[in-house]
């Protein structure tokens, strides 16, 4: 592996971590807010160097979440829409296509399109029921369930 290659793996999975991190973290202050939203973009930008079809989902996946948790419903709807895009195009299955339905769900809910977000609510539940491992399908109904439609989140 290059060295460039290399560096650049290794700050897509920091960035991501450091975004995950930041989103478990109840009391943000403004700076972590904005390094959390800014260390979403750099993971996604490095695994465009580096990365499969999975890796560019997932990174779409949580600048979408990051998005969601601000409240802000226009990137959050593009970064959803990219990561289902990527999803569908690339026959990714199990817990990344129930990942991508439920991003699309938590961002129509963010932008007050109550037909959508039950649509894609209902394409969610679907595929998670289809997650193979138990662990992961578990995890991913717990992380639906944080969903409530029509409310703020």
């Amino acid at each position: 592996m290059s060295d460039e290659v290399g560096t650049h793996r290794s700050f897509a999975k920091k960035c991501f971590n450091q975004t995950w991190d930041l989103i478990e973290k109840d009391d943000r202050t403004r700076d972590e807010t904005n390094r959390m939203i800014n260390a979403a973009h750099a993971s996604r930008y490095h695994w465009d160097f580096v990365g499969e079809p999975v890796n560019f989902a997932r990174g779409e996946w949580l600048i979408s979440r990051v998005y969601a948790i601000l409240h802000r419903a226009e990137p959050c709807l593009y970064h959803a829409g990219r990561c289902l895009e990527i999803t569908l195009e690339n026959d990714l299955e199990d817990f990344d296509l129930a990942f991508s339905y439920e991003a699309m769900a938590r961002a129509s809910d963010l932008a007050e399109a109550a037909v959508e977000t039950a649509k894609y609510i209902d394409l969610a539940k679907d595929a998670g029921a289809l997650i193979q491992d138990t662990e992961d399908r578990q995890y991913f109904f717990s992380e639906l369930h944080t969903l409530q439609p029509g409310s703020p989140s």
